[in-house]
């Protein structure tokens, strides 16, 4: 992982970030990054989507130079290096779909600020738009930044400057390369289908449901080798996140005991073969396919049982300051 960033210090950082970004947005602009309920637990803020549409919030198309900086900046702050250019390859990539099909404009994504970073209740912000959703929450016991989705259509650009690039790489090739190393036994509990599903298995539900996931192989049926490539994957992700809230959610994991993780395939093993995986344990899930555009549009997901939309925090803030 990238330089030790403590959770209270991103969380100034965010702060930070969005005092810069409400300075160079006029009123209107500032109305529509606020809009949506008081409340952080309310139900709107739990409807999210990967797919190309319109969303509420600020939309980022409309913004000038100085104002979609302070946006890049923000979204910088909530991920560690590597997880911000994740990120902003998503944008990037983006920018390459939209050109192929002759669309003009600017990005189209939306931003919103949920509550008051300068109050003593807790607080957050989303951006979201086609391939990409970032949800942070903010409270005094610490922050939260799942569901996390990131996509590439194409997942490996074809041709142009960028000619190659696979924005999800080595997501993708860590699981190629764990279950190739599956012996036949192993793998006949690992792939759980011939035909990979068209997209993940969670799609956009507001609850993450592991339950929805194949059973997979489980990680103590393993080698040792193979136990350390799904450490891998799992910490792939999972490092997308500011470094003390991934050590966090790593140590959770470690001490439940990593026998508690399974990994799942579908689809072929072979590069350019459609496919899909999962990872799953009794904290969070995780899901990457490549299946649509005959194998060359990919997604992945992020999501946490009990921390996204900061459920967790939420909750416990309500029943202690709140009754």
């Amino acid at each position: 992982m990238d330089g030790f960033r403590s959770e209270a210090t991103v969380a100034a950082e965010m702060r930070e970030g969005v005092h810069a970004l409400l300075a160079v947005l006029e009123p209107e602009q500032v109305r529509e990054l606020r809009a949506g309920p008081a409340r952080l637990d309310a139900p709107e803020w739990r409807e999210w989507t990967y797919l190309p549409g319109s969303r509420p919030g600020l939309p980022t198309e409309d913004l000038d130079g100085v104002q979609r900086d302070a946006v890049d900046a923000l979204l910088t702050t909530a991920h560690s290096a590597a997880g911000a250019e994740l990120a902003r390859g998503a944008i990037e990539v983006e920018r390459h779909r939209r050109a192929t099909v002759g669309a003009t404009g600017a990005d189209r994504y939306w931003v919103r600020l949920l509550g008051d970073p300068d109050g003593t209740e807790p607080w957050g912000w989303r951006m979201n738009g086609h391939h990409l959703a970032v949800h942070v929450l903010i409270a005094e016991a610490g922050m939260r930044v799942t569901p996390h989705f990131i996509g590439s259509e194409p997942a490996r650009i074809p041709d142009g400057p960028q000619a190659g690039r696979r924005l999800l790489g080595p997501e993708e090739d860590l699981a190629r390369e764990l279950v190739t190393d599956l012996d036949v036994g192993r793998r006949a509990k690992a792939v759980f289908a011939a035909a990979p599903p068209d997209d993940i298995l969670t799609r956009d539900d507001p609850f993450a449901d592991p339950d929805l996931l194949p059973d997979g192989l489980p990680h103590g049926d393993m080698t040792p080798g193979q136990q350390e490539l799904l450490a891998r994957l799992v910490r792939r992700y999972l490092d997308r996140a500011p470094a003390a809230y991934a050590r966090e959610c790593w140590s959770e994991t470690v001490a439940r005991g990593p026998g508690a993780l399974s990994f799942a395939w579908a689809g072929g093993r072979e590069p350019g073969d459609r496919h899909y995986y999962c990872v799953r344990s009794p904290d969070f899930l995780i899901e990457y396919d490549n299946t649509q555009d005959n194998g060359n549009h990919a997604h992945s997901v992020w999501r946490h049982v009990r921390h996204d939309w900061g459920a967790d925090l939420l909750r416990a803030h309500y029943t202690d300051q709140h009754g």
